[in-house]
């Protein structure tokens, strides 16, 4: 009897501590859960999934023109406007257009943007009638010529190297490449220059010491093995909508074939993030790219996936500062390792990058893009505990990172030069003022654009920009090719990001805001923007997804919700 009563209290409590471990696992799932994004960015699997799923249709010729269901003498207008810069395009742009068509299925870099230049249901009729080039011959203070001797004011920021201006670039690589001339390409050993550069990063950065990479990639990668290294814990902790380069642990969704299973995506500036970062154990480093203060929890922005209007973005510098912050505070209690990737924002928000700006210190940071010069680089910069890479009590246990042109003279010349010039005073008067005079850029630009009733607006951190359309439409991601007609130079994103040079004088942007707002004001003459009560974004999504459904099962129709004059036909 009293055996029967040991055995079954012993069955309760293995019971009980059964269901306490259960419910335990439970309640830290559903706290995952809570942090992460509402949308797909921040649902990995679920993004893959869609991904997946999404079938592939595109409008043809009739339909092309009125899906948004515009009466017919707009869509009469927007078929004229579209050929006629078909034609200006050809004509203005015929040698650089021939040179990129000539590598056209030869280039899979060229294949992947031309294609992912506008929403892929109208990507096959842009491509076959407005071709873009590719290529340009030269570059001289804020403008690239192309091929056909069109100058262009380039906004493209040479996806962010261009702080200073090309002509800058230039001196750090020619100065550059004479200062190890006689050293030429020997790798393994170090030019004399590297001494220099070394001391300087440590002095930017405020952290112990460096190590050098190829690419910005590289170097977050480093960042992330040395943080798993020596706090022997597995996960890294990444933002909703962060890039942090195209390696897999830190794009597990859509682009990575392969899921990400060490990679936690949180929600950005959100207390349930940081009640996951207190309560977790096996969280090594978290992430942080400060670009995303421009557009948080959203992905890097693009005409590709402008299908209606809902793209926003807005940038609180003291907001942002505070939810560094908290992170740093959460971080040093807990032993993670707080990593910031400043390889696009590094040197162009400030001289000693986002953490000067925020007033925030972190554990690691990686630099890029603009510190070698101009040429190809990735810098770690980092406290001496988290560097090292081996374990001084047990040889044979050691973190391995080497690369065969990491340190290469020409690099390591080009850098000097670089940090040499950052010390100059022309430089450093870049410096001065510089929130207040791109926030006023920004202002005033705005206010034209709004004066004249223009549907768009411009967002900025600093220097780096984005377009937003506060009326919805279907064809915001036509703005590009009129901008381009107008004499600016875009990155393949089209509108979701202009980055200016630090260079740009004001009447450079004077010239470059009055060609937004001539191309604005003639794409709306166009009919491109048309609008009516109906037309709302959320119309258009459902449009957009019964559409996807048609194109997938064969069900509905895939006319438009509106009860369209002109319903789009699907190829």
């Amino acid at each position: 009897m009293y055996e029967e009563s040991t055995i079954t209290t012993i069955g309760y409590v293995l019971a009980g501590l059964a269901l306490a471990f259960v419910l335990r696992k439970v309640s830290v799932r559903l706290q995952l859960s809570l942090a992460k994004h509402r949308s797909l960015a921040g649902h990995s699997r679920m993004a893959r999934r869609f991904a997946s799923w999404l079938p592939f249709y595109e409008y043809d010729e009739s339909s092309f023109f009125g899906v948004d269901s515009a009466p017919p003498p707009v869509i009469a207008a927007r078929r004229a406007g579209f050929m006629r810069l078909a034609a200006l395009f050809a004509e203005r742009f015929k040698n650089t257009i021939a040179q990129t068509s000539a590598l056209a299925g030869s280039v899979s870099d060229l294949e992947f943007t031309s294609r992912y230049r506008v929403p892929f249901q109208f990507s096959g009729h842009v491509r076959r009638h407005l071709m873009s080039g590719s290529f340009v011959q030269s570059s001289c203070g804020v403008t690239v010529t192309d091929l056909d001797g069109n100058r262009s004011y380039d906004v493209t920021g040479s996806y962010g190297v261009n702080v200073f201006g090309y002509d800058f670039y230039k001196e750090c690589i020619e100065r550059g490449a004479e200062r190890v001339r006689d050293l030429g390409r020997v790798l393994g050993a170090y030019h004399p220059v590297t001494a220099h550069n070394v001391r300087r990063l440590l002095e930017i950065s405020g952290l112990d010491e460096v190590s050098f990479h190829m690419s910005g990639t590289e170097a977050v990668m480093q960042a992330v093995r040395l943080a798993r290294y020596h706090t022997q814990r597995t996960h890294l902790v990444r933002f909703c909508g962060a890039y942090h380069g195209w390696w897999g642990d830190v794009q597990p969704g859509v682009g990575n074939p392969v899921p990400a299973r060490e990679t936690y995506t949180l929600k950005d500036m959100d207390p349930a993030a940081l009640k996951v970062l207190r309560t977790r154990r096996d969280i090594a480093c978290v992430l942080v790219n400060p670009l995303q203060a421009l557009h948080p929890n959203a992905g890097a922005p693009g005409d590709s996936t402008l299908v209606d209007s809902s793209r926003q973005a807005h940038f609180d510098r003291h907001a942002y500062a505070d939810w560094l912050e908290q992170l740093r505070e959460v971080c040093t209690q807990r032993g993670i390792a707080l990593i910031f990737d400043e390889v696009f924002v590094g040197f162009r928000i400030g001289l000693g990058g986002a953490q000067e700006y925020f007033g925030v210190r972190a554990d690691m940071v990686t630099y890029g893009k603009t510190i070698a010069g101009g040429l190809p680089v990735g810098v770690l910069c980092g406290k001496h505990e988290l560097m090292r890479r081996f374990r001084d009590d047990r040889p044979a246990d050691i973190c391995f990172a080497r690369g065969t042109f990491n340190s290469h003279p020409y690099v390591m010349g080009a850098m000097y030069e670089f940090l040499i010039k950052l010390d100059s005073e022309p430089v450093r008067a870049l410096y001065r003022d510089l929130d207040d005079v791109w926030n006023e850029r920004a202002r005033r630009l705005n206010d034209r654009l709004a004066a004249a009733s223009l549907p768009v607006r411009v967002a900025n951190l600093s220097s780096i920009w984005t377009l937003y359309y506060p009326q919805a439409s279907g064809y915001n991601w036509m703005l590009q090719y009129y901008l381009r007609a107008a004499g600016l130079a875009l990155s393949w994103v089209g509108t979701g990001r202009l980055i200016f040079s630090l260079n740009y004088t004001e009447e450079d942007f004077t010239a470059v805001a009055d060609r937004i707002v001539s191309a604005a004001e003639e794409m709306r003459s166009d009919g491109w923007w048309w609008s009516d009560w109906q037309l709302t974004n959320k119309a258009i999504k459902r449009r957009v997804l019964r559409e996807l459904i048609q194109a997938r099962w064969g069900w509905g129709s895939a006319a438009s919700p509106m009860g369209s004059i002109n319903s789009p036909r699907i190829k």
